[in-house]
């Protein structure tokens, strides 16, 4: 489920992003606002790349894995392939590149996909930081980890702290850890249940509110399912 404030900033977040970006000659040297460099700087022509597989909700704990696809992988560029028409790729750049530039495609514009995740998780930040983190762990913004890893890596917390929560759906096995978790903002459709051993219940609940809710996964939970939530993220340390 995308979630509200989400879906309202696509469109101011997608005219930020190439007033951010801007234009350049300089040959892979320009930065964006958070210092990494503009896919703008090695003349990314204003295209999408790759679309990004949306990720599941049902039995799912966040982002979609690769291959998920029925369709196989197209055939990737090789490292010594990967080169802008104009200008050059800063290291970085070109490791984000590595394997992930379909043959034929410019790789300023899987460049620019890169980079305009960067740009989003920049400006969810600056309005709510529960909900960008949100974001990445539901796939709302997608292959955010490469791009962070390689790009923009000032937003790893954001990756780390995505990775120790859940995203709507039904959780299971050694993917629960006990701890406090919070929706930050939920849905008022919001409602969670937490089963043990033969199916035994540990603990429910739901918000008609929209605002934030909080639950306890415990130690003899064995199942976790939520609809409706958006996003549980952890409250403090997990086990």
């Amino acid at each position: 489920m995308r979630h509200p404030f989400l879906a309202g900033a696509v469109v101011a977040l997608a005219t930020a992003a190439l007033a951010a970006c801007g234009s350049s000659a300089g040959g892979g040297k320009e930065a964006a606002a958070d210092g990494t460099p503009s896919a703008s700087a090695v003349s990314a022509p204003a295209v999408a790349g790759p679309a990004a597989e949306p990720s599941g909700s049902s039995g799912s704990s966040g982002p979609s894995g690769p291959g998920t696809g029925t369709a196989s992988a197209p055939p990737k560029e090789p490292a010594s392939g990967i080169t802008p028409a104009t200008g050059s790729f800063t290291e970085k750049q070109k490791e984000y590149l590595t394997d992930r530039v379909p043959k034929g495609m410019d790789p300023a514009a899987v460049l620019q996909s890169g980079q305009e995740t960067c740009d989003r998780l920049r400006y969810l930040v600056r309005a709510d930081r529960d909900i960008a983190v949100g974001a990445v762990l539901t796939g709302e913004v997608a292959d955010a980890k490469p791009a962070v890893t390689h790009l923009c890596p000032r937003y790893q917390d954001l990756v780390d702290e995505a990775a120790l929560g859940y995203a709507d759906g039904t959780h299971t096995g050694a993917r629960l850890r006990p701890g406090r978790y919070h929706a930050p903002s939920p849905t008022k459709d919001c409602s969670w249940q937490v089963t043990g051993a033969k199916g035994k219940a540990l603990g429910s609940g739901s918000s008609a509110t929209g605002e934030r809710v909080e639950l306890t996964v415990p130690e003899a939970a064995r199942t976790f399912t939520s609809t409706g939530c958006y996003a549980w993220l952890p409250e403090g340390e997990t086990s």
